[in-house]
C-alpha cells in the first residue's frame, strides 16, 4: 500500500478530520487507498498553541501522547487539488473548492501548492511502527 509520512500533530489532526486536506508543495497522480504514517518528527511549536491543544483534546490527544513512528490510518486519496488563489485567510483549489476555517489555517496553501483530498478515513485499532520515507512510498499491511 501507498504511504504518506507527516509530522505530528498534523498527522493526527488530518486523520482525526479536524483537516480536509494534507497540503504539499509537489503533486501525485497516484489516486487509490493511502495509509497515513506518522513521522518521529514533531512540530513541537505548533503543539504549544492552546487551539492545536483544544482540537486534540477531544480526541484524547496532548502532546506527550501523540504516536510518532506509526502507521496509523488508511484512506483513499480521491484528488490533488492546485492552489489557484490565496487571499490570506481563504484559498481556492483548481475544481474551485474555496478552502477557509480550520481547513485553511491547518494547512499550507501558497499558489501553485497542493491540495490532497481523501475519503473514506479510517483510523486503525492497531497502529503499524514504521519508519517514514519521504514522498510515497510502499509498505504492506497485514
Amino acid at each position: 500500500m501507498k504511504v504518506l509520512s507527516m509530522i505530528q500533530p498534523w498527522a493526527s489532526l488530518f486523520v482525526l478530520r479536524e483537516a480536509k486536506y494534507e497540503t504539499r508543495s509537489w503533486k501525485t497522480n497516484y489516486r487509490g487507498p493511502l495509509a497515513i504514517h506518522t513521522s518521529k518528527k514533531m512540530d513541537k511549536e505548533t503543539l504549544s498553541y492552546p487551539a492545536i491543544q483544544a482540537l486534540l483534546g477531544p480526541h484524547g490527544y496532548t502532546k506527550e501522547n501523540l504516536p510518532t513512528g506509526m502507521i496509523i490510518a488508511v484512506c483513499r486519496l480521491e484528488n490533488c487539488l492546485k492552489v489557484t488563489e490565496n487571499n490570506g485567510t481563504w484559498a481556492v483549489l483548481e475544481d474551485g473548492q474555496v478552502v477557509s476555517g480550520n481547513n485553511y489555517f491547518l494547512g499550507d496553501f501558497p499558489v501553485g501548492g497542493y491540495a490532497w483530498e481523501v475519503q473514506d478515513m479510517k483510523m486503525l485499532d492497531e497502529f503499524i511502527p514504521a519508519k517514514g520515507k519521504l514522498g510515497l512510498w510502499e509498505h504492506v499491511l497485514k
